[in-house]
């Protein structure tokens, strides 16, 4: 029984659907990044639901109720799947829900203050990890290799696979936490900042989308890959993180104006 249980959480730990996002590393960087933006309205509303509790800290929600069965029919929520050369207004979103729907779910779910405060709680909480999930580029993958999932590569000499590379081998290979890795990111001023939140969240998603066509290309299968590639790419991991928080706050200060 118990090689059977073990064999059921390994496969699991394969399926794009469970697969660990951003790491809890970068979640809590991209939350952290957000909490540092929020107008003084969001801060005091955001503070009041989440009980003291800070951005950070509640960042990987949406990845730990994945145990739990009750929450199963959020876990097409992390990722959108769009084919090469086509963007998301030219696919049939998914009856199971998507990355984008979800976000539309969980602002409208926090922001109607009719709703009750676990309710708007719990969507807060999605929401904080589902804007960090779009800004991981393979969460803007292919179907046909599950976002990466199924392109094997060799990380340091042990097998990994191009999503999670990106979800967590280079982050928690490069060794902070997630408090120095926030402090390590580029400093911008005003202007800077307002450039990265502009757009909408269709537009991110096409943004993540270019990027993962790129890194569709920067591997081969079977590949090893080791500290070339995390030089290579590095600055590109430390843009989306940076833009994944800014952009978490700009949603969470139009919420809460």
């Amino acid at each position: 029984m118990k090689k059977i249980l073990l064999l059921l959480f390994l496969s699991a730990q394969f399926s794009f659907g469970s697969t660990i996002f951003w790491s809890k590393t970068g979640h809590r960087v991209i939350g952290e990044v957000a909490q540092e933006e929020l107008s003084g309205r969001a801060r005091r509303a955001i503070t009041k639901l989440l009980d003291g509790q800070s951005m950070a800290s509640i960042s990987n929600f949406a990845d730990e109720i994945k145990a739990d069965r009750r929450y199963r029919e959020f876990s097409a929520w992390h990722y959108v799947n769009i084919p090469i050369n086509k963007s998301y207004s030219d696919i049939e979103p998914s009856k199971y829900g998507d990355l984008v729907t979800g976000i539309q779910k969980c602002i409208a779910m926090v922001e109607n203050e009719k709703n009750t405060k676990e309710d708007r709680v719990f969507y807060l909480k999605m929401l904080v990890h589902l804007v960090g999930d779009l800004h991981q580029p393979m969460h803007v993958g292919r179907v046909e290799d599950k976002g990466g999932n199924d392109i094997q590569l060799q990380w340091f000499g042990k097998g990994s696979n191009l999503h999670r590379v990106w979800d967590s081998n280079m982050i928690n290979d490069y060794g902070l936490s997630y408090t120095e890795l926030t402090a390590s990111l580029p400093v911008l001023n005003k202007k800077e900042k307002k450039a990265l939140q502009s757009g909408t969240v269709l537009e991110w998603v096409s943004e993540s989308q270019e990027i993962a066509n790129k890194l569709y290309t920067s591997v081969g299968i079977g590949e090893k890959l080791a500290y070339g590639y995390s030089y290579t790419w590095w600055s590109t991991v430390e843009s989306q993180l940076q833009k994944g928080g800014l952009r978490l706050a700009k949603v969470l200060n139009e919420l809460f104006k």
